[in-house]
């Protein structure tokens, strides 16, 4: 049977097709293991206990949890996002929107950073900065060795439908195993300042991973943006946040700043260049 030209034509374009596609994937996983080896080991498990006391509740409580943070400096200067290691301040906000006087805090108790080899580095928040949604962390006595770091200095910026590889550590259960996913960029914000807004899909992707460009350049870290309802109680207050990524200017700019660790838990520090709202 003889087959139309034009019909042998669509054929070998969608095979063409195909194979591109296959190689654009190829390459895709090549550059993204590429980074997982390269930067694996900048990412950190954050061990943390929080003391929780709820004014409207009869008695206080605890909750222990493990969050991903990423090592900005040798010196063992992890950023994590501050919604995650203390998030009393967003819980408030979003009280106050529903119209409840009662308070919530949350005071962080211990916290410990722990490397790959199972070395757990006691370790205190330094600097926060609440509208970045950043917590910055030091171990409270100098690691023996330097640990690995991200150069925040060393960035590249990321435009709409770009692919970012992110890095994460997951849960005890899965051994803790370092751990790559593919996220693709939805929408880039320019004001009240920039960053990034990730697909939604869910990959293992969590709060304080820090995001790669293609290149091997860092992109910057996933936190949570919050602002606050024009809807009144009745607005849903899942509404008023998303996980975004900050740029790693914004968090190097914050990070300069972060004091020595003075082995005080729950000391409170607050960026000096901080503004609200932004």
């Amino acid at each position: 049977m003889r087959y139309p030209y034009s019909i042998l034509r669509a054929a070998l374009a969608l095979a063409l097709a195909g194979a591109a596609c296959s190689l654009r994937a190829d390459e895709l996983g090549d550059k993204g293991r590429d980074i997982f080896r390269k930067y694996q080991q900048t990412v950190v498990t954050v061990q943390v206990v929080q003391k929780i006391t709820y004014s409207g509740a009869a008695k206080s409580g605890e909750n222990r949890q493990e969050l991903t943070g990423t090592v900005v400096d040798p010196s063992g200067l992890t950023v994590l996002a501050l919604s995650a290691c203390d998030p009393s301040e967003m819980y408030q906000r979003m009280l106050a929107q529903q119209g409840s006087q009662n308070k919530l805090e949350i005071e962080v108790a211990d916290m410990q950073i722990l490397l790959a080899d199972g070395t757990e580095l006691a370790a205190e928040i330094v600097l926060r900065d609440k509208d970045l949604d950043l917590a910055f962390v030091r171990p409270k006595s100098k690691p023996a060795t330097p640990m690995t770091a991200v150069d925040l200095a060393r960035s590249s910026t990321v435009q709409i439908l770009d692919q970012v590889i992110t890095l994460n550590r997951l849960n005890s259960a899965a051994g803790r195993a370092y751990a790559a996913s593919v996220e693709r960029i939805n929408a880039v914000i320019q004001k009240p300042r920039t960053f990034y807004v990730p697909d939604s899909t869910m990959t293992s992707t969590t709060l304080g991973s820090p995001a790669f460009a293609l290149d091997g350049n860092i992109v910057g870290v996933v936190v949570m943006r919050a602002v606050a309802s024009g809807g009144g109680a009745s607005r849903s207050v899942r509404e008023n946040l998303s996980a975004i990524i900050l740029p790693a200017e914004d968090i190097l700019k914050a990070a300069k700043q972060a004091p020595e660790a003075k082995g005080e838990p729950g000391k409170k520090e607050e960026a000096k260049d901080a503004q609200p709202g932004k």
